[in-house]
């Protein structure tokens, strides 16, 4: 038994729910002023006509055990039945909303077919005519539409994927929305436009990455743009020659890097003038050194189909969803794999950050995690209390065969677990203690210290927090994915400043005396806590340019994600 058949046109429902309309057993209230056109008298024909819908395992509806709970919510037997269909059986104008809605799905970067766009859309244009099927045709496209839009309220806003089913170290925030009573609220209050808005993700971030999901759509359905030809064998630095440079100044052009009435060529095979400039652009935009030299890694970038430039917008919109509303506070947003952080007094309507700069994060075996937290202390000239898996893989095995690898690296055996725990000699017996767990390893504050001169705490499971770092050369590098985890900040100074910035006691100058020459281990609590986000994303929209930006996928993540949206596809999530 199908409620929409296979093909999106409209089909009769069971017997039982025909002959409830044949018999005349529906029946019809009529709308009061200014309000919706609904079905107002309960009908227990008609309950059972949706409940056989419901019980149906074949049915093209697919709703799932949470769906079926959620919808005996949406359909009470003690309210109105029928929520988005006049009192003549045509869909209401709530109900043309909804289906604009699913229509564009794509416009957010989710997929139409998941919200039965098609199937519905050719069954409300039957009712429309006034020829539908049977009564068959009337609940499946009332129920077919809460479904939809129970979907799509909780994919618009939580995404269809949960992050640690793909091996995000994260834990979506608590979602308090009542999905049922705001799809019921949307259907009788013509609430439809405004209750959709009310879940869409609440950074800038999200809304500019919708800006350019059309232009690169646009640009990835564009038979002019022709792929380069294979890269020449050796770099290609300006002045050289090489293949293919007329594909390339379209490309460019085509992506903003060049503009629009850049010079033709004088000399096909020649590399310079804007053209040099244009591979600059493109280079910084895609996370590589702006040098101009049209080597392999250049070339590959310059190659990548548009249309992976297309889902990559669209895989870092579906992050975006997991991320929480951050109200007015203060707030650090990380970008893993650009290698970049910025700050912010307060959520912006522009996007713009306060303050920017560079981080250094986890290599791909010591991968930084994904998650949000408070940061509400800082610790200057901290101790570095060496992990246990860093422990065990490098340095015990140093350790055993040079005792005095410690005394070089400023590091000590503690007995104890606090900052005054007491330094112990580093013998056989202990180092062997040391390996059972029995002891600690840390390394004393100063310039060989792991974590620099500051630490800035948010307490978390993962063990992981922003410092600074001793090997400050480390961010000339563009790719710098170096570390074991944690989060090395290239201006520490002025992230701490900004952090104080409520505490007027801590000056720059007192800050730069308590990094270097004050106690050890001093621990200054924030009066204000600042939000942290470290996120995920390989395509981002850079302000105040709004330039698009897009980085290597460092961790494999994007086909993790990517695999699992098209498995969830017209799943109940």
């Amino acid at each position: 038994m199908k409620s929409i058949s296979s093909d999106g046109g409209p089909s009769s429902l069971a017997s039982v729910a025909c002959a409830c309309l044949v018999l005349g057993l529906l029946a019809c209230g009529k709308p009061g002023p200014g309000s919706p056109a609904v079905l107002t008298t309960p009908s227990a024909e008609m309950k059972v006509a949706i409940g056989a819908l419901l019980a149906d395992p074949e049915s093209s509806l697919e709703p799932s055990t949470e769906e079926r709970k959620a919808l005996a919510r949406i359909y009470p037997a003690s309210s109105e039945l029928l929520l988005w269909v006049d009192a003549a059986f045509r869909p209401t104008g709530n109900a043309w909303e909804a289906l604009t809605a699913f229509n564009d799905a794509a416009a957010e970067g989710l997929d139409p077919a998941d919200y039965r766009a098609q199937e519905l859309s050719a069954l409300s244009k039957a009712l429309e005519a006034g020829s539908p099927g049977g009564s068959g045709d009337v609940v499946s496209f009332d129920v077919g539409v809460s479904i939809s839009m129970l979907r799509y309220l909780r994919h618009f806003h939580r995404g269809r994927v949960d992050p640690r089913d793909i091996g995000f170290l994260m834990t979506l925030p608590a979602d308090e929305h009542d999905y049922p009573a705001l799809v019921r609220d949307a259907a009788l209050q013509s609430r439809v436009m405004k209750t959709i808005a009310s879940m869409a993700p609440p950074l800038v971030q999200y809304r500019s990455l919708r800006s350019m999901l059309p232009r690169y759509r646009a640009l990835a359905a564009d038979t002019t743009l022709r792929p380069l030809p294979k890269a020449p064998a050796k770099p290609v630095k300006p002045l050289g020659t090489a293949p293919g440079l007329d594909i390339l100044r379209t490309r460019l052009i085509a992506l903003g890097d060049l503009p629009k009435d850049a010079s033709p060529l004088t000399n096909p095979g020649l590399y310079e003038g804007q053209l040099v400039e244009g591979v600059k652009r493109f280079q910084v935009r895609h996370g590589l050194l702006g040098d101009g030299v049209l080597g392999q890694t250049t070339w590959a970038a310059l190659n990548v189909p548009l249309s992976w430039r297309v889902r990559q917008i669209e895989l870092a919109m579906a992050r975006m969803r997991w991320l929480p509303h951050l109200g007015e506070r203060a707030f650090i947003a990380v970008n893993i794999p650009m290698f970049r952080l910025w700050g912010w007094d307060s959520v912006p309507e522009t996007g713009t950050p306060n303050f920017e700069m560079g981080v250094i994060v986890g290599k791909a075996l010591n991968q930084t995690p994904v998650f949000l937290d408070e940061m509400k202390h800082l610790i200057f000239q901290p101790y570095w209390n060496v992990p246990k898996s860093i422990l065990q893989k490098e340095i015990l095995p140093i350790l055993r065969r040079d005792r005095g690898y410690l005394a070089r690296q400023d590091m000590e055996i503690v007995d104890g677990q606090g900052d005054d725990a007491k330094p112990v000699e580093p013998s056989s017996q202990n180092v062997s203690l040391l390996a059972e767990g029995k002891l600690r390893l840390r390394q004393r504050p100063g310039p060989k210290n792991a974590l620099g001169q500051v630490k800035f705490m948010f307490p978390n499971d993962e063990n992981v927090y922003l410092h600074s770092t001793p090997a400050p050369e480390l961010f000339d590098r563009t790719r710098r994915d170096f570390s074991h985890g944690c989060v090395r900040v290239e201006d520490p100074v002025a992230l701490a400043e900004w952090a104080l910035k409520d505490q007027p006691q801590w000056t720059r100058e007192k800050i730069l005396a308590a990094m270097t020459t004050g106690t050890p281990s001093l621990v200054v609590p924030l009066t204000r806590p600042i939000r942290v986000v470290l996120y995920y994303v390989t395509a981002t929209v850079i302000p105040p340019e709004n330039s698009m930006h897009f980085a290597d996928d460092i961790y494999g993540q994007d086909p993790l994600l990517d695999q699992a949206l098209m498995k969830a596809r017209r799943g109940p999530s």
